[in-house]
């Protein structure tokens, strides 16, 4: 099998060789007979066989694009919604890696209006399910019809006059072991795509090369082409013991300077403060001091986390690294609940001079807790997209000055500029959660700068914020195509026996 490329992968006697569906034919040429070919497969291969048409030249396209024309509600897009739209028309693969607030969606949605003006082809979209409502909007003033799909259900099939696919959030495919992934990546080698856009903010969520290959993939640059080169090179990847067996770790950074250098061609990334005129965001740390009372009851707290652990431990049940990351998720939410009195006396300085204020939490109960006390409204994932939507409505509408919220909701899709004052009880794990919820207000109509308060406490906040740090630092590396040899990524597990030994 080494003579055919892309090469494939051994799964062992049981699944056999995987190989990438460009590899098909070369297959079919070696093994003749022996090459089985299934219904689904040989369907591929007709339509690869007999292809579409080529697409338009890029001038036809952008003389089809009308970019600078008011659209149907008044808006003129933007310089850089322009410029955005231009440089998808010219890539049949392509991410738009633009910062949260710069109107991704519409630049998308002017792109695919001029394909569909030059050629006979279907828009689909692939986007959460929160966000469809947004999407349709985007689409009606630019009076375009779009298929839309959520993440959870993508189709197995494309329209015979071929789909242009738009994938929104595309960090959702991150993971190459996920359904999500690997039903995207079916799509996007479909012989029916004439070309694949994706959208997201944060590339790297993580700060891990390793999460930007699907994107890759599924773009089908040269770099995914042989996926263990890539994560030797650029993730460090090498064999490690693991409760006595090995296993492949590619969790590591490596060599981002040159990986940024060789995906510029099709990744396009702009900042808010290049292209907008937006007032600043500044960040405050705020450290929380607890009473002798409330320490004693902290750490009383903290050590039947501990003692539980170590209990687990001596019984032989923790065989997992996800057991100290369970302990340390643990600490954190007891730190949510005791800073929750510095929260509430500064929260509600806010409120008694009418100052709109937003509260972020990884955790539910803390948040309620602040409700029961202080009001406002909730904004969660338990609740259906019909009352989210009427806690936004009631904020953004000065019904309410108090919005409290989880990372995962209100961080993605909804626009929240009336607030001036955002506060994080505790951090995400992810430089891009964190960036989702402070930029949900940094965006255009905003009155004034916007400020944003870190409570921390304890040990388990400073591992938390460091690592967040960390993780920026590799992002931005590979965003500023700077060439930075990253180290290799610490290992988690040690940070957590730290943590443990600590307390």
């Amino acid at each position: 099998m080494i003579k055919v490329r892309p090469r494939g992968f051994w799964h062992g006697p049981s699944r056999g060789w995987e190989f990438p569906f460009s590899a098909a034919n070369r297959l079919r040429f070696l093994l003749a007979d022996r090459f089985v070919v299934k219904k689904d497969l040989a369907e591929w291969l007709d339509w690869l066989d007999y292809p579409l048409p080529p697409l338009p030249i890029h001038s036809e396209l952008i003389a089809n694009a009308d970019l600078d024309v008011v659209l149907s509600d008044g808006r003129r897009p933007l310089p850089h919604q322009q410029i955005g739209a231009s440089w998808l028309l010219a890539r049949k693969g392509a991410l738009l890696a633009d910062e949260m607030g710069l109107g991704k969606t519409l630049t998308a949605l002017l792109a695919a209006r001029a394909m569909v003006r030059a050629l006979e082809v279907s828009v689909m979209v692939v986007a959460p399910a929160g966000l469809h409502a947004h999407w349709r909007q985007e689409a009606s003033v630019l009076d375009l019809q779009i298929d839309l799909h959520s993440w959870a259900s993508l189709p197995k099939h494309l329209l015979p006059v071929g789909t242009l696919l738009v994938v929104d959030e595309a960090h959702f495919a991150q993971s190459l072991k996920s359904k999500r992934t690997k039903a995207l990546l079916r799509l996007a080698r479909h012989p029916l795509l004439r070309a694949i856009w994706m959208l997201t903010g944060t590339p790297m969520k993580n700060g891990r090369p390793i999460e930007l290959y699907p994107l890759l993939a599924a773009m089908n640059h040269p770099l995914a082409e042989d996926q263990r080169t890539f994560e030797k090179y650029f993730c460090n990847a090498h064999w490690r013991e693991h409760h006595s067996h090995f296993v492949w770790s590619c969790q590591g950074v490596n060599n981002l300077g040159e990986l940024s250098r060789l995906v510029r061609p099709l990744i396009l990334h702009r900042r808010k403060q290049d292209c907008l005129s937006l007032p600043p965001k500044v960040r405050k740390e705020h450290s929380v001091r607890l009473s002798k009372a409330e320490s004693r009851g902290f750490d009383y707290r903290l050590s039947l986390v501990i003692d539980e652990y170590r209990s687990r431990v001596k019984k032989g049940l923790v065989q997992s690294e996800a057991e100290s990351l369970v302990v340390l998720t643990a600490l954190r939410q007891i730190a949510s609940e005791y800073k929750l009195p510095s929260v509430s006396n500064f929260v509600n300085q806010f409120i008694k001079v009418g100052e709109p204020v937003i509260v972020f939490s990884a955790f539910i109960k803390p948040l309620k807790l602040l409700q029961n006390y202080l009001g406002g409204v909730l904004l969660t994932g338990q609740q259906s997209l019909k009352k989210r939507e009427i806690a936004v409505n009631s904020f953004q509408k000065s019904e309410t000055n108090l919005l409290l919220a989880t990372y995962g909701t209100a961080g993605l899709g909804y626009t929240l500029h009336r607030a001036r004052n955002v506060i994080l009880i505790e951090r995400p794990w992810t430089p891009a959660d964190v960036a989702q919820a402070e930029d949900r207000c940094h965006r255009l109509g905003m009155n004034g700068s916007l400020t944003i308060h870190w409570f921390q406490l304890g040990l388990a906040d400073k591992i938390v914020d460091s690592l967040l740090l960390e993780k920026l630092n590799h992002i931005n590396t590979f965003i500023s195509h700077e060439d930075i040899h990253a180290s290799k990524r610490r290992v988690m597990p040690l940070i957590y026996q730290r943590l443990l030994q600590e307390l």
